[in-house]
């Protein structure tokens, strides 16, 4: 099929000029027959499949579901392995690389490594994996999957080639779990120590092939730690207690401690939590060691207490209140040789939903400030925008805000985990991705050059009283989450920000660079039908449904209510002190109803030049002037069409007011779900229809997408002016013509009038986008107004006049004449229509059996085109005007409702998704950024030298014995123990073997280490050659010595007293 596409595309850019006119056929979008085809439309289309390629970038956020964790304190990189078989590997800013294993089984335990670029990952399907990390992208090496045995630990000494593996297998109904803990004594007396969860400790002689001893204690372990000098090992407990344990008497432990346990009175020991892992390091500068564990509190403290991490330092006890559960925690020190003084620095907690880093080097424990977008779930993520080649000077400004806003109390030393190498790419442009949350935050960040950093955050919530017993609907309207963000619509030219809530609320921001006291306007709305209050054509002349700020206010509009006609939230009455940053100006929010809680908005979109806002749901339409602070249009959707309406139904008006009956009970209102509710996370499911006749008349047709642009309201008219584009869920595509003032001082005071003229397109399935190109097949912007400081300081010689830019039709051409194109897509297809004889010129069925979640009118290579998302995963782009399919790859297998409701596209061939409750997946489907993706992302290995080994001086030398390290070859090899059963294990080679290796750590970092090391090796050639031509040096010059010394004794002597 692709390289049927591909003969496509080279026939249609073969043709004269590579024009897509209406009068030719591609395999795409088919000329609709019977419309006109104005012979000025000629767009020469550039773009072609090869043009595009699906390609994951990178990922941001925490990683979902942690289960283990690593530390290469050589490189100083880390690594994190999850429940769905995820691997993150993070160094400094920049260095984020983010792999899967295809099996998709849990990752149990992480072994780097040290200094030589590889890492070595144990799954819960009893594989282990060897990776790659000499190279941008991580990748399997080796793999061996062990058949009769299940995989419990993994140990791998420093600078060995040999990986001990604990396993458990079932033999006589006996299960034994063998985990390697110590490799200190493994390098110098050839033994190793194994714990048992029972509480079992054995010490195993290597080359003897004995066990010296075995401990047998009452307590189930859960860790061992050893001394560094190898003469005593901690374990931790069930209980609660540390035992420490010397291996010249292993009767029973040397000291026994409850460090959270309490002596009661009748002599019992108060009962503790288990010690779940235990570090014990020792310090340079300081004769007492570290004792560092999770968990181990009094049962009775613990009742209202959070997860601990407790550092003892001495008699010093320091106990770490946790947010979450702790997954694992590591100690990071100087040396990777466990035989050494450890000196421990910093320590790394994994939580099941965060990830900090404690300093130990001040007596404080401070953490350090993280320099990885890890609070991204912070609060539940429930709608993503994507914002490609921002204005430059954005980024700086929100970064200065923000700034303000961040946590103080850091440690001041650097990051610790700064290994690898990244620099900023020579294709980089401002980029902005905001995410709102469920607690009606809105997150901006920078997303530049493939990064994610926190630039600004604003909560929504302040706008709003606290909800108090028995006031609101909040409680009410919504299970939890009263001020979730469901949408969002930024425009970053004028700065001006919309946030829709799941309380049926919009609020509109302006940003400012000065603090404020400002009154919030508040406007209600009501905008509720009832299946009763079905009227005639003729009555909803005579009752029109949208108002003149100058008339009174018909029944339906906001101000006329009883005294249920009351929002879901209270907005704050009294003037509010607003910081730097986004300022509210005002709110607008639907009123209840009879008992009934309004519909959930549907659409919004803004415009900052018209100073107009519009949002629709499944009832209607409503329009506000948030210049003059008035409600312009509030309307049914039905009412739209007036007469004209395709599916001839009977128009219905908003609700009118009905009293209640004295016998009447409290109506129970209907719950609208969280969108952090569990049943909506899983999966989704919506049936569409496209047939007419299976519409029922009473159906209620909610606005889907809203569009404000400069376009022709009417067939006949010559000019453009200012319009909405309103598309519904039948497929009806509506025109409404605006009416604004020119001139400023008019414009604050003069009455806007707007109203429908009549249905311009109908297509299958929901209208989800629209978008505008002119006749050369560029495409024109919604016109906007320049920002400025609302607060900022008054110039008395010069008047703040509103600067607006226009992206006219007529004015965005000249050649081609007036007019313009409009693409209008559905979530079954797309159309290309003329404007203003609103012919169709191009029509493209993009799917039947499923139907589409996103699309937008994106920019990618120097030219447009339309990027769609479907349902079934597969994710497609259609060439403008002409509608021929130019990409289609099943991308997800599945979906589901987050992905559906976080799935953005944006310019450059950029877009991204919310890949699981806690991370941000970022995607490329442009093959030119896929094909530099290379030299953006950062190098995990940088060639760095192993530092030496401690002098442990003549005198520990010489009593510590003559151990020596051993050749594990003479142990394991097979010449002593046999070949290996091929039985146990299979051998499953990755990808790229060992031979390709050197291949695979390509890139300048594997060049630079390869030039190193033959750099090495010809110094050390040439040291060798010095050395020998010393050494003849050296002797020729005692050869010269030793013939002048016999010359000088035989000279004066004949021949014949020689």
């Amino acid at each position: 099929m692709k390289k049927f596409r591909k003969v496509l595309d080279g026939l249609s850019s073969s043709s004269p000029g590579g024009v897509a006119s209406p009068s030719c056929g591609s395999a795409a979008g088919t000329p609709t027959a019977h419309a006109p085809t104005p012979q000025d439309i000629h767009v020469q289309e550039t773009l072609v499949s090869e043009n595009f390629q699906i390609c994951k970038t990178v990922r941001h956020g925490f990683p979902y579901q942690p289960t283990c964790l690593a530390f290469d304190p050589v490189q100083k990189i880390l690594a994190i392995g999850s429940r769905t078989g995820g691997i993150r590997i993070l160094g400094r800013p920049g260095v984020d690389c983010y792999s899967q294993h295809e099996s998709g089984a849990a990752v149990l335990q992480l072994q780097f490594l040290i200094n030589e670029g590889a890492l070595v990952t144990a799954c819960a399907d009893d594989t282990l994996h060897l990776w790659n990390l000499r190279q941008r992208r991580p990748a399997i090496l080796h793999s061996l999957k062990f058949n009769r045995e299940r995989i419990t630990f993994c140990h791998l000494p420093f600078q060995s080639k040999w990986l001990y593996v604990g396993t458990e297998r079932v033999e006589s109904s006996n299960i034994h779990k063998c985990s390697i803990v110590n490799d200190n004594l493994m390098m110098t007396t050839m033994k190793f120590l194994l714990w048992f969860e029972s509480g079992t400790v054995v010490q195993w002689d290597l080359r003897a092939k004995k066990v010296d001893f075995r401990i047998y204690y009452d307590e189930a372990i859960h860790s061992v730690s050893w001394h560094h000098e190898g003469k005593q090992f901690m374990c931790s407990h069930s209980d609660g207690s540390l035992t420490m344990w010397n291996l010249r008497n292993t009767a029973r432990p040397i000291q026994i401690t409850y460090p959270h346990g309490k002596i009661l009175k009748d002599g019992r020991k108060e009962s503790c939590k288990p010690i779940l892992k235990v570090e014990y390091k020792t310090s340079r500068n300081s004769s007492e060691p570290y004792v560092i564990f999770s968990g181990g509190l009094s049962y009775d403290k613990s009742g209202g207490r959070r997860p601990t991490l407790t550092i003892m330092h001495g008699k010093a006890i320091t106990v770490l209140e946790m947010d979450h559960p702790i997954v694992e925690f590591l100690v990071l020190c100087d040396t990777p040789y466990s035989n050494e003084v450890q000196d421990p620095y910093a320590v790394v907690v994994l939580l099941e939903k965060d990830f900090i880093v404690v300093d130990l080097t001040q007596s404080n424990f401070p953490i350090f400030e993280n320099p990885y977008p890890m609070d991204i779930h912070e609060s539940p993520v429930t709608c993503t925008a994507y914002f490609a080649e921002c204005p430059p000077d954005i980024i700086p400004i929100l970064y200065s805000i923000g700034a303000k806003q961040k946590k103080t109390g850091y440690s001041h030393k650097e990051w610790p985990v700064s290994g690898g190498t990244w620099t900023l790419g020579s294709q980089t442009y401002p980029e902005i991705i905001v995410t709102g949350h469920a607690d009606g935050t809105v997150k901006f960040w920078d997303a530049s050059a493939i990064t994610l950093q926190m630039l600004y955050k604003l909560k929504t919530s302040k706008v709003f009283e606290k909800p108090k017993a028995g006031d609101g609907r909040a409680g009410e309207l919504v299970e939890e989450d009263p001020y979730a963000v469901q949408m969002v619509s930024w425009c970053p030219h004028s700065r001006l920000f919309c946030v829709v809530g799941i309380s049926s609320h919009v609020i509109l921001y302006r940003f400012s660079k000065h603090d404020a006291n400002t009154q919030i306007v508040s406007l209600e709305v009501r905008l509720q039908f009832d299946s009763e209050d079905v009227i005639s054509p003729s009555e909803a002349e005579n009752n029109p449904c949208f108002s003149d700020p100058s008339s009174p206010q018909p029944p339906g509009s906001p101000g006329s209510g009883t005294q249920d006609s009351l929002p879901c939230l209270k907005v704050k009455s009294r003037p509010v002190r607003m910081p730097p940053g986004y300022q509210a100006e005002m709110v607008v929010q639907l009123q209840w109803v009879d008992g009934e809680p309004p519909q959930q908005i549907t659409s919004l979109d803004i415009n900052s030049a018209y100073g107009l806002l519009a949002f629709g749901n499944c009832n209607g339409l409503t329009v506000v002037d948030f210049l003059q602070k008035t409600i312009l249009m509030c309307m049914g959707t039905l009412d739209l069409y007036g007469a004209a309406d395709p599916y001839q139904r009977l128009t219905r008006s908003p609700r009118k007011n009905r009293q209640s009956t004295s016998g009447r009970g409290t109506p129970t209102p209907r719950r609208s779900k969280s969108p952090t509710s569990e049943s909506r996370e899983n999966s989704f499911s919506r049936s569409r229809s496209s047939s007419v006749s299976s519409i029922d008349r009473d159906t209620k047709e909610s606005v889907t997408t809203l569009q404000f642009g400069e376009s022709y309201g009417r067939k006949g008219d010559a000019l453009p002016t200012a319009c909405l584009w309103v598309g519904t869920s039948l497929g009806v595509v509506l025109l409404l013509p605006i009416s604004i003032p020119t001139e400023e001082e008019e414009r604050m005071e003069e009455p806007i009038t707007m109203g429908p003229s009549g249905t311009v397109l109908m297509l299958k399935g929901s209208v989800l986008r629209f978008a505008f190109l002119d006749c050369g097949g560029a495409l024109i912007q919604s016109p906007y107004e320049v920002w400025r400081d609302p607060n900022g300081p008054e110039d008395p010689d010069r008047t703040r006049r509103r600067k607006l830019i226009n992206f006219s039709p007529s004015s965005s051409q000249e050649a081609c004449g007036d007019g313009h194109l409009a693409v209008v897509c559905s979530e079954k297809q797309a159309k290309v229509i003329l404007m203003p004889t609103q012919a169709v010129l191009f029509t493209h069925n993009i799917t039947e059996s499923s139907f589409l979640l996103r699309a937008d009118v994106v920019s990618v290579c120097n030219s447009v085109c339309l990027a769609c998302f479907c349902a079934n995963g597969h994710i497609m782009t259609l060439s403008l005007p002409s509608l021929r399919p130019l990409m289609d790859i099943n991308y997800l297998p599945l979906t589901d409702l987050r992905i559906a409701r976080t799935f953005v596209f944006t310019n450059g061939g950029q877009a991204l998704y919310l890949s699981s409750p806690t991370e941000i997946q970022r995607l490329t489907y442009s093959q030119e950024m896929t094909d530099n993706l290379q030299d953006m992302l950062g190098e995990l290995f940088t060639p760095i030298e192993t530092p030496e080994a401690q002098n442990k001086g003549f005198l520990k030398g010489f009593f510590g014995g003559n151990a020596q390290t051993f050749d594990r070859e003479e142990l394991f090899g097979e010449a002593a123990a046999g070949k290996a059963s091929r039985s146990l294990a299979q051998h499953i080679p990755g990808p790229m073997g060992l031979e390709n290796m050197k291949a695979a750590a390509g890139g300048v970092v594997g060049d630079l280490a390869r030039a190193r090391i033959a750099l090495d090796q010809r110094g050390e050639r040439l040291g060798e050659l010095e050395e020998r031509t010393a050494l003849m040096m050296n002797s020729a010059e005692t050869f010269s010595t030793h013939a002048h010394q016999v010359m000088l004794k035989h000279k004066d002597k004949k021949w014949y007293q020689l």
